[in-house]
């Protein structure tokens, strides 16, 4: 009998944001924070300029001239060190941007394609190429705001506060070069990149709905009307919950989720099943639906485990053969399914704040979880002792925190790991060796 997740009672610490899909859109994104980065610093420069401007007719109301031509002359001394910052800056923009591509690079070869996306949504490296860009324009928009007329009385503008604002930028990308170099080298490293993709793991589990007193769902009743694809074909991404939720709310349906978060969509195929009434126009579930060309971490329990298996399998390759790697990935695999072995699993039912059901969301079962954290990487090992040493102490230790009914998995990865090294292994001294739990791997 699947398990079924309630958001019946008490709402989760973290629930999710209404508008969560799009913040986490904008995260995998690259344009957005060096565009809003510049949009800022003209808006900072206007009111710099008009600073200045005050400060001007400030000066010259008072009838102080001698103090004025000392700023002109402060601004024209200025006006060489900020026309040197513009020209540096494109040469540091160039630097960052030949950084990335080697790291995404490396990172891609290494561990596996899929981990290129914690580069992407890297908020350092996105930091470093905003404040970068937000500068270089800043010195341009300066250089404007000089004046050509040496005369006190006559001047207009002395750039004086944006004088100050460039060299303070200056500062905060210096800074901000450093950071972004230790956190790329922090992320050529397989350790981070692990430790980063389990991170992400957890924060998905932690947003997963809290089940509510061991409830049991409500039989959904047969199907009413089913709603078709009718966009790109993709990946699906993550769901609008709070849209759906309230579109069904709004029509008096039950709607259930057919494929899963990861499933690749084809057109023409159901995507919505509607129980208990006609289905809602399409008009209403517009932008419900994110379908993309890769998955994505936001409401993915699986893509964690995903990834860390390709890390693993890349390292166990004869091309590479890295079984040290292999083993942190699996420290990672055990570390996630303890964290989800007493979890409800199985559907994701959200309710509305009335209590009624009204999305049901397939999510990754149990069993479906060991097999894509084991199934290849146990038939990748049996030629390394070290894995299969870790792998049989990750599969015990699992079974002491199980339940009972969740052993059966692991019972049966644990019997292919025996009989698969059985067979590769020569003698019954390395059979026992090979056998051996160690969560060292061979400590």
């Amino acid at each position: 009998m699947s398990d079924w997740m309630i958001t019946q009672g008490p709402l989760p610490r973290r629930r999710p944001r209404v508008l969560s899909p799009l913040r986490e859109h904008l995260r995998d994104t690259f344009w957005f924070a060096p565009t809003a980065a510049m949009a800022g610093v003209l808006v900072v420069w206007l009111v710099a300029q008009e600073l200045d401007a005050a400060l001007v007719r400030s000066l010259q109301d008072d009838g102080d001239y001698d103090t004025l031509a000392e700023l002109l002359r402060f601004a024209d001394d200025a006006k060489t060190v900020v026309s040197a910052v513009g020209s540096a800056m494109m040469t540091f923009i160039g630097v960052v941007f030949s950084i990335s591509l080697v790291a995404v690079q490396m990172a891609s070869g290494q561990f596996t394609p899929r981990v290129v996306r914690l580069f992407v949504r890297s908020r350092i490296t996105k930091a470093t190429f905003a404040v970068f860009l937000a500068t270089f324009v800043l010195t341009l928009l300066v250089l404007t705001s000089y004046d050509s007329n040496p005369d006190p009385r006559a001047a207009t503008s002395v750039p004086l506060v944006q004088s100050v604002l460039t060299l303070v930028m200056v500062a905060l990308s210096l800074l901000l070069f450093v950071m972004y170099v230790n956190a790329t080298l922090r992320l050529m490293r397989v350790s981070h990149v692990i430790a980063r993709i389990a991170a992400e793991s957890f924060r998905v589990a932690a947003l997963m709905p809290v089940p509510a007193h061991g409830g049991e769902a409500p039989g959904l009743g047969p199907v009413t009307a089913w709603i078709a694809h009718d966009g790109q074909g993709g990946v699906l991404r993550d769901v609008h919950i709070a849209r759906l939720v309230r579109v069904a709310r709004g029509h008096g349906v039950v709607l259930r989720l057919v494929p899963r978060i990861g499933d690749f969509l084809v057109p023409g195929t159901p995507v919505l099943a509607v129980h208990g009434g006609a289905a809602p126009p399409r008009r209403a579930l517009r932008y419900a639906l994110s379908v993309g060309v890769e998955r994505t971490f936001h409401q993915d329990l699986a893509f964690g485990l995903r990834q860390l298996s390709d890390i693993g399998l890349r390292a166990l390759s004869p091309a590479v053969n890295d079984p040290t790697t292999a083993v942190q990935a699996l420290d990672r695999v055990v570390q996630i399914l303890a964290t989800l072995s007493r979890r409800p699993l199985d559907a994701a039912v959200h309710r509305d704040r009335r209590g009624a059901l009204r999305l049901v969301q397939p999510v990754p079962g149990w069993a479906e979880l060991v097999d894509l954290g084991f199934a290849e990487v146990r038939a990748c090992a049996t030629g390394s002792p070290q894995v299969t040493r870790r792998l049989m102490a990750g599969l015990d230790d699992l079974l002491l925190l199980v339940p009972p009914e969740r052993r059966a998995p692991l019972l049966r990865h644990r019997e292919l790991l025996r009989q698969a090294v059985e067979r590769t292994a020569p003698t019954a001294a390395e059979r026992v060796f090979a056998l051996r739990p160690d969560r060292q791997g061979i400590g």
